[in-house]
């Protein structure tokens, strides 16, 4: 629901949900995406809010925003010619700014390395990086060097210190480990926990059996005082090629 469902907005007094354009996470060779790419009308409609059509294919796990007017996007996503041929980087932005109301894009290189196989996404940054809060960034790291997301993670935490956000504050980066276990059936794995969802009260966390799930809930108990965080066994959402925070996406309320 993250990516065919509606990207909901608001200003606080109206709700409205973008319906960004769907093609099957970049045209796979095995995604049949007609009934998919009508789920945000239908869901806008269920909630009686006004629809907001983007032409820019794009999905909700391919996008993090702190609220305040930064989002966090991949080239790879974004940019990549499986959805967005010929779009500058400078037209994404503008698409994305006019419909989730940022003025500001960070973006990083790529995601995480299980994610460009058959059934991923190609990128998407709701494994690799989020907003805890306003300047404050959890962001996946992979310790073991042996990995092929060692490197690159490493490389996305310098950036996203380097950055400052739409109010101008210097980020502050949460590192969070990867789970212990590097393969499954012999393949590199993309499991993280910085794909959680929060929900009234709460923080949906992922785990995954493994000596780190206890680190990651204490980290999230740390940026979360006031919530309760409540870890699931997310291994089999992602042996389908998702997350906690992929099947799920939250409606705002608001005051009007």
């Amino acid at each position: 629901m993250r990516d065919i469902g509606p990207t909901f907005v608001t200003d606080g007094d109206a709700l409205a949900a973008v319906d960004w354009t769907f093609n099957g996470w970049g045209a796979a060779d095995w995604a049949r995406w007609e009934h998919d790419a009508a789920i945000a009308r239908e869901v806008a409609g269920l909630a009686e809010v006004p629809v907001l059509s983007s032409p820019l294919v794009n999905e909700g796990g391919g996008i993090h925003v702190d609220g305040e007017g930064t989002v966090l996007l991949t080239d790879t996503v974004q940019l990549g010619p499986e959805r967005n041929p010929g779009w500058s980087r400078e037209e994404v932005e503008a698409e994305i700014h006019a419909r989730l109301g940022t003025t500001k894009a960070i973006w990083l290189p790529r995601g995480l390395t299980a994610d460009y196989g058959r059934y991923g996404t190609r990128g998407h940054v709701d494994i690799v990086a989020a907003f805890a809060r306003p300047g404050v960034v959890v962001a996946h790291t992979q310790p073991d060097p042996s990995h092929p997301d060692h490197e690159p993670c490493r490389a996305n935490v310098e950036l996203l210190r380097s950055q400052t956000d739409a109010r101008g504050r210097r980020l502050e980066v949460v590192e969070v480990p990867a789970p212990t276990v590097l393969r499954e059936d012999g393949e590199w794995v993309d499991h993280s926990y910085i794909n959680h969802y929060l929900c009234n009260g709460g923080v949906v966390l992922c785990a995954f059996g493994d000596p780190r799930d206890e680190t990651a809930a204490g980290v999230f108990r740390r940026l979360f005082p006031d919530r309760e965080v409540v870890q699931v066994d997310a291994r089999p959402i992602f042996a389908g090629g998702g997350g906690v925070h992929c099947i799920t996406q939250q409606q705002p309320r608001v005051r009007g």
